[in-house]
């Protein structure tokens, strides 16, 4: 073996930096920026029968993953982000020199630019016989233990380019969810969208009902905020400029609690389609996410927290008001705030805030948790829709759509509210909520009201996020992020408990 494995990882990591300083005694550069890999690995592979017959030699780089030496040959994976193959080094090909400092100097995990010809060991394993080799990046700490290394969710999650090194799932869960996501762009562009960029530092926080983070504007002097929605005023205000049909596909951020459903840092996408309603917006919606199980996973039945659910088809309705009726007794529309706090009590719920909007809107949640869809939930209460436009047979409820999977909201869209009137009065509701001291209220946007007085199209709006990935592949959220943020080291030593804690959650749109 190249190196030593009964060494601890401190005296390793030292041995390594020897092996560090003597190639670069012996001249050799262990960080070189130049590569003259001209084969990706996979492509070795696939051309194996032509590059034997041509006799051709190919050039491939890489990470070793592993180094077995017996005497005068060693045998070595090298591993691309296409594949591995084996590397079969003998100091009769190689000459005593070079092949001696393969040996004593390269350790796995070490990158190298390696030339060979193709060839099939006695046991029909393709594998390159190197004629010459190059180090591209020396290793001082070894890689850990596939079995028994990075086991710790925290470890995992900090040193992720370990954990995906690792575990070949993880990769492929995360080419997976850049696929999701171009698969939603292709299918909204097919559909004619324009896809846009808006701000991501607003002085009004829009689109949602959350919790922002907040920072200073130096140049301006001005507080500012993280937007909490995808540009859903902007957007809006693109209706009016013209555009008839726009999406975007950007972070998002709440500085609220954390659950398995649930980060501060997330991934959405919105459009805003101008002529038309919530009820094509359904359509589409539903079109949408089969098009997405079937490209991306290829299949529609899914299971997510062990409740089984199948996309494929047309998805049922449920109304707000009476499946709230339906599994609590509470009707939504005319119970007082005394009666749902009592029923919030009596099925041990709890609840932020003792205002009839954050009551409503948990019965619903309490509800909700049971229904494994898919569904589209409808006809939401006006208070608990403040950008919804009312329904014309019943101003009290709204025409509203929520996506429904597995017990959790994984999609919501309107008939977009552009009566200014209108809009200006529940902007007044909701500020009233805020000056009461009600953190999860919407900030009203009186610059929007402005534009809507300019005049708005019938317009439908939906949005979504990673949430619904995290759902396709039955991981909590975290999981599905490349970086989740974490503490610093120190301080999540200090409180190892912080990790475990899961914080109130606040109203997402």
């Amino acid at each position: 073996m190249s190196e030593n494995t009964n060494l601890a990882p401190g005296s390793e990591r030292e041995e390594r930096l020897k092996k560090l300083a003597a190639l670069k005694e012996s001249g050799i550069n262990p960080y070189p920026a130049a590569c003259k890999r001209d084969h990706a690995i996979a492509q070795v592979l696939a051309d194996f029968e032509t590059l034997t017959e041509s006799q051709k030699k190919v050039v491939v780089a890489g990470r070793l993953r592993s180094l077995r030496s017996h005497g005068n040959l060693t045998f070595a994976s090298l591993e691309d982000a296409s594949g591995s193959i084996q590397l079969a080094l003998s100091k009769k090909e190689l000459g005593d020199e070079s092949y001696k400092r393969f040996v004593k100097l390269i350790d796995s995990g070490d990158f190298i630019e390696a030339e060979g010809a193709v060839f099939l060991t006695h046991k029909g394993e393709k594998s390159l016989m190197i004629s010459s080799w190059n180090v591209l990046t020396k290793a001082i700490a070894p890689i850990p233990d596939a079995w028994y290394g990075l086991k710790d969710e925290d470890e995992r999650y900090r040193r992720r380019y370990l954990d995906i090194l690792l575990n070949p799932e993880t990769r492929e869960m995360f080419y997976k969810k850049a696929l999701f996501w171009e698969v939603t762009r292709d299918f909204m562009k097919r559909q004619g969208f324009f896809e846009v960029e808006t701000p991501s530092i607003e002085t009004t926080t829009g689109g949602a009902e959350a919790n922002p983070f907040q920072t200073h504007h130096n140049d301006y002097d001005l507080d500012v905020f993280l937007r909490i929605s995808v540009g859903e005023l902007w957007q809006k205000r693109l209706m009016a400029a013209g555009f008839e049909k726009v999406f975007e596909i950007g972070r998002v951020y709440r500085n609220e609690g954390s659950s398995p459903d649930h980060l501060q840092e997330f991934t959405n996408m919105e459009f805003y389609w101008a002529y038309a309603n919530y009820e094509q917006g359904m359509k589409m919606v539903q079109e949408m996410y089969q098009e997405i199980a079937l490209k991306v996973f290829g299949k529609t039945k899914f299971s997510t927290k062990g409740m089984e659910y199948d996309l494929a088809g047309e998805w049922p309705k449920i109304d707000y008001r009476e499946e709230v009726l339906k599994r609590t007794g509470i009707d939504v529309l005319k119970a007082s705030e005394d009666e749902m706090k009592a029923k919030l009590d009596e099925l041990a719920v709890k609840y932020e805030g003792d205002n009839r909007e954050r009551m409503m809107d948990t019965l619903w949640k309490y509800c909700r948790r049971t229904i494994a869809g898919p569904a589209f939930l409808v006809n939401h209460p006006k208070l608990v829709s403040p950008l919804s436009k009312a329904k014309t047979d019943n101003p009290e409820l709204t025409e509203r759509f929520q996506v429904i999977i597995a017990g959790s909201e994984v999609g919501n869209g309107f008939s977009e509210l552009n009566d200014p009137v209108d809009q200006r009065e529940r902007f007044e509701l909701q500020q009233g909520l805020i000056d009461r001291g009600d953190k999860e209220a919407m900030m009203p946007d009186w610059e929007f009201v402005e534009m809507l007085e300019h005049g708005m199209p019938p317009t439908c709006g939906f949005g979504f996020g990673e949430r619904l990935f995290a759902f396709m592949v039955d991981k909590p959220v975290r999981e599905v992020t490349l970086f989740p943020l974490m503490k610093p080291k120190r301080e999540a030593i200090e409180d190892i408990n912080a990790e475990d804690k899961v914080l109130p959650l606040k109203k997402n749109r």
